[in-house]
């Protein structure tokens, strides 16, 4: 198992950066937030020890006060006794706690220090709050013997206010006494001080979240603009760099070197353009002389074997022709515009094109498509369908069919075509470059140069193109990515 260390920094690594920020802004207005509950709870403790003591020193003062009363049992008490102690309460209630507050000011004011009585004999009514007794109370050992925390809700001592009362309920004699001081709120300090802090914790979760919301977005514009650049540059296009400054300044270093790989693409590719265009002007002008000494040959020779061997020379330099203008054309940027593409359409029309050439070898082509879409070039992708198609014709065998399927298949778009034909090295249909090579060397142009071609297209377009044995014959599939 991990140190916990260890995994921490796991987790951190897998957050992004508006994550943490946004992370640190809720902890921190957490933890002010904490200690503000913790501050207050500390304050209202010490409100309520104050509470306390006046309380007990009051039951100490009223003990005091009675005097004999206070020692009387409830045989010796008479209905005269319960009277006096009655009234004396009544006047004992705004005696000793005048200096602290009248009930009526906490009522109104909400302050705390204001007395409250209670008093029962065995005979006689009970005297002052009854509350105070029914009242069960939440005991406070920590503030002394006897000691309970009561909530008065309205009505109860105030009207319209509730108050948290710290009573001392004790027996004298044959005497049921409870003596409360109401507890002092927070005051408006306090209060301020309050609304301070919490002001301050949601303005710090506010900026967090706010600061993070920012960087997210920012980030994400500054990534947009890199992968737009990109984007572009995947098709042939350089003209857009990625900003450097002024969106995001910690991408300024990443978006410096992508804009410069992105020069020295434009660079390379610029040369091995100059590069193509000189080796095709090279090519073309001795491949043209050659082609029309040959068919100048042809004409001038009697004997049909030179007449056959110039065919078939003249059908070579065809061939090679071709093969450079295609080369030529994925070298060609103007040629690399994507719009959306229908790979059924592509397979019907490729397979009408070769239809004679199928007719004249008695090989049959079927069309199973499906309506699927791709992006690309409209162009390149119907050069690559035609040449896997006339790779098929050609390689099947008189009655053989030739099978073109376009299909989903996961939801990603699939096109086939099967032919009947020789098929390829078992050895080698693990490794399509392996066999396009093998073909090659073997002479098999379109087996060879074509499905290099092809290869070339597809991988361009986000493509996988893998060889199968079709039992007889080969499948060439193309699967792509979107």
């Amino acid at each position: 198992m991990k140190p916990p260390l260890v995994r921490l920094r796991a987790w951190l690594g897998r957050r992004t950066s508006t994550q943490l920020a946004a992370g640190i802004a809720v902890m921190a207005a957490v933890a002010l937030i904490g200690s503000l509950m913790v501050t207050s709870a500390a304050v209202r403790m010490d409100q309520r020890e104050k509470a306390a003591l006046a309380a007990l020193d009051d039951y100490s003062t009223m003990v005091e006060k009675l005097g004999l009363e206070a020692s009387l049992t409830a045989a010796d008490i008479t209905a005269a006794d319960a009277a006096y102690l009655s009234n004396w309460l009544s006047a004992f209630q705004s005696g000793p706690t005048r200096d602290a507050g009248t009930i009526e000011e906490t009522c109104s004011t909400g302050r705390g220090g204001a007395g409250v009585r209670f008093i029962r004999a065995p005979i006689g009514k009970p005297a002052g709050l009854a509350a105070l007794e029914t009242i069960r109370g939440e005991r406070a050992p920590r503030l002394g013997d006897g000691v309970f925390v009561m909530q008065l809700e309205h009505g109860v001592l105030c009207p319209s206010r509730a108050v948290e009362v710290v009573v001392v309920r004790r027996s004298v004699g044959a005497l049921d006494i409870a003596v409360g001081r109401v507890v002092d709120r927070s005051g408006a300090a306090w209060g301020w001080a309050v609304a301070a802090v919490a002001g301050a914790g949601g303005l710090l979760l506010a900026f967090g979240l706010t600061a993070a919301t920012f960087a997210r977005r920012r980030l994400t514009s500054a990534v947009a603009d890199v992968s737009r650049a990109l984007d572009l540059a995947s098709v042939g296009d350089f003209s857009v760099r990625a900003p450097e400054t002024a969106v995001a300044p910690e991408l300024t270093e990443l978006t410096g070197r992508v804009n410069l790989t992105l020069d020295r693409l434009e660079e390379l590719l610029s040369w091995l353009r100059d590069s193509a265009d000189q080796l095709a002007h090279d090519f073309r002008t001795p491949l043209a002389r050659a082609s029309a000494r040959l068919d100048r040959l042809k004409e001038a020779s009697t004997m049909p074997e030179a007449r056959a061997l110039a065919e078939e020379a003249r059908a070579d330099l065809t061939r090679l022709t071709r093969a450079m203008n295609e080369a030529m054309a994925l070298r060609d940027g103007e040629a690399w515009v994507f719009e959306t593409v229908r790979l059924d359409w592509l397979a019907a029309s490729a397979a009408e094109l070769y239809q004679p050439l199928a007719e004249e070898r008695e090989v049959v082509i079927r069309v199973e498509a499906a309506p699927v879409s791709v992006l690309g070039v409209s162009s390149l992708l119907q050069r690559a369908v035609a040449n896997l198609v006339d790779n098929a014709v050609k390689f099947s065998p008189e009655g053989g069919v030739v099978t073109l399927s376009v299909r989903l298949d996961g939801g990603k778009p699939v096109l086939s075509v099967a032919d009947q034909g020789p098929g390829f090295d078992p050895d080698l249909l693990d490794d399509p470059a392996r066999a396009i090579l093998s073909a090659a060397e073997e002479g098999r142009e379109s087996h060879g140069m074509g499905l290099a071609f092809v290869r070339a297209i597809l991988k361009r377009h986000g493509a996988a193109m893998t060889i199968d044995d079709a039992g007889p014959g080969a499948v060439v599939t193309a699967r792509f990515s979107r």
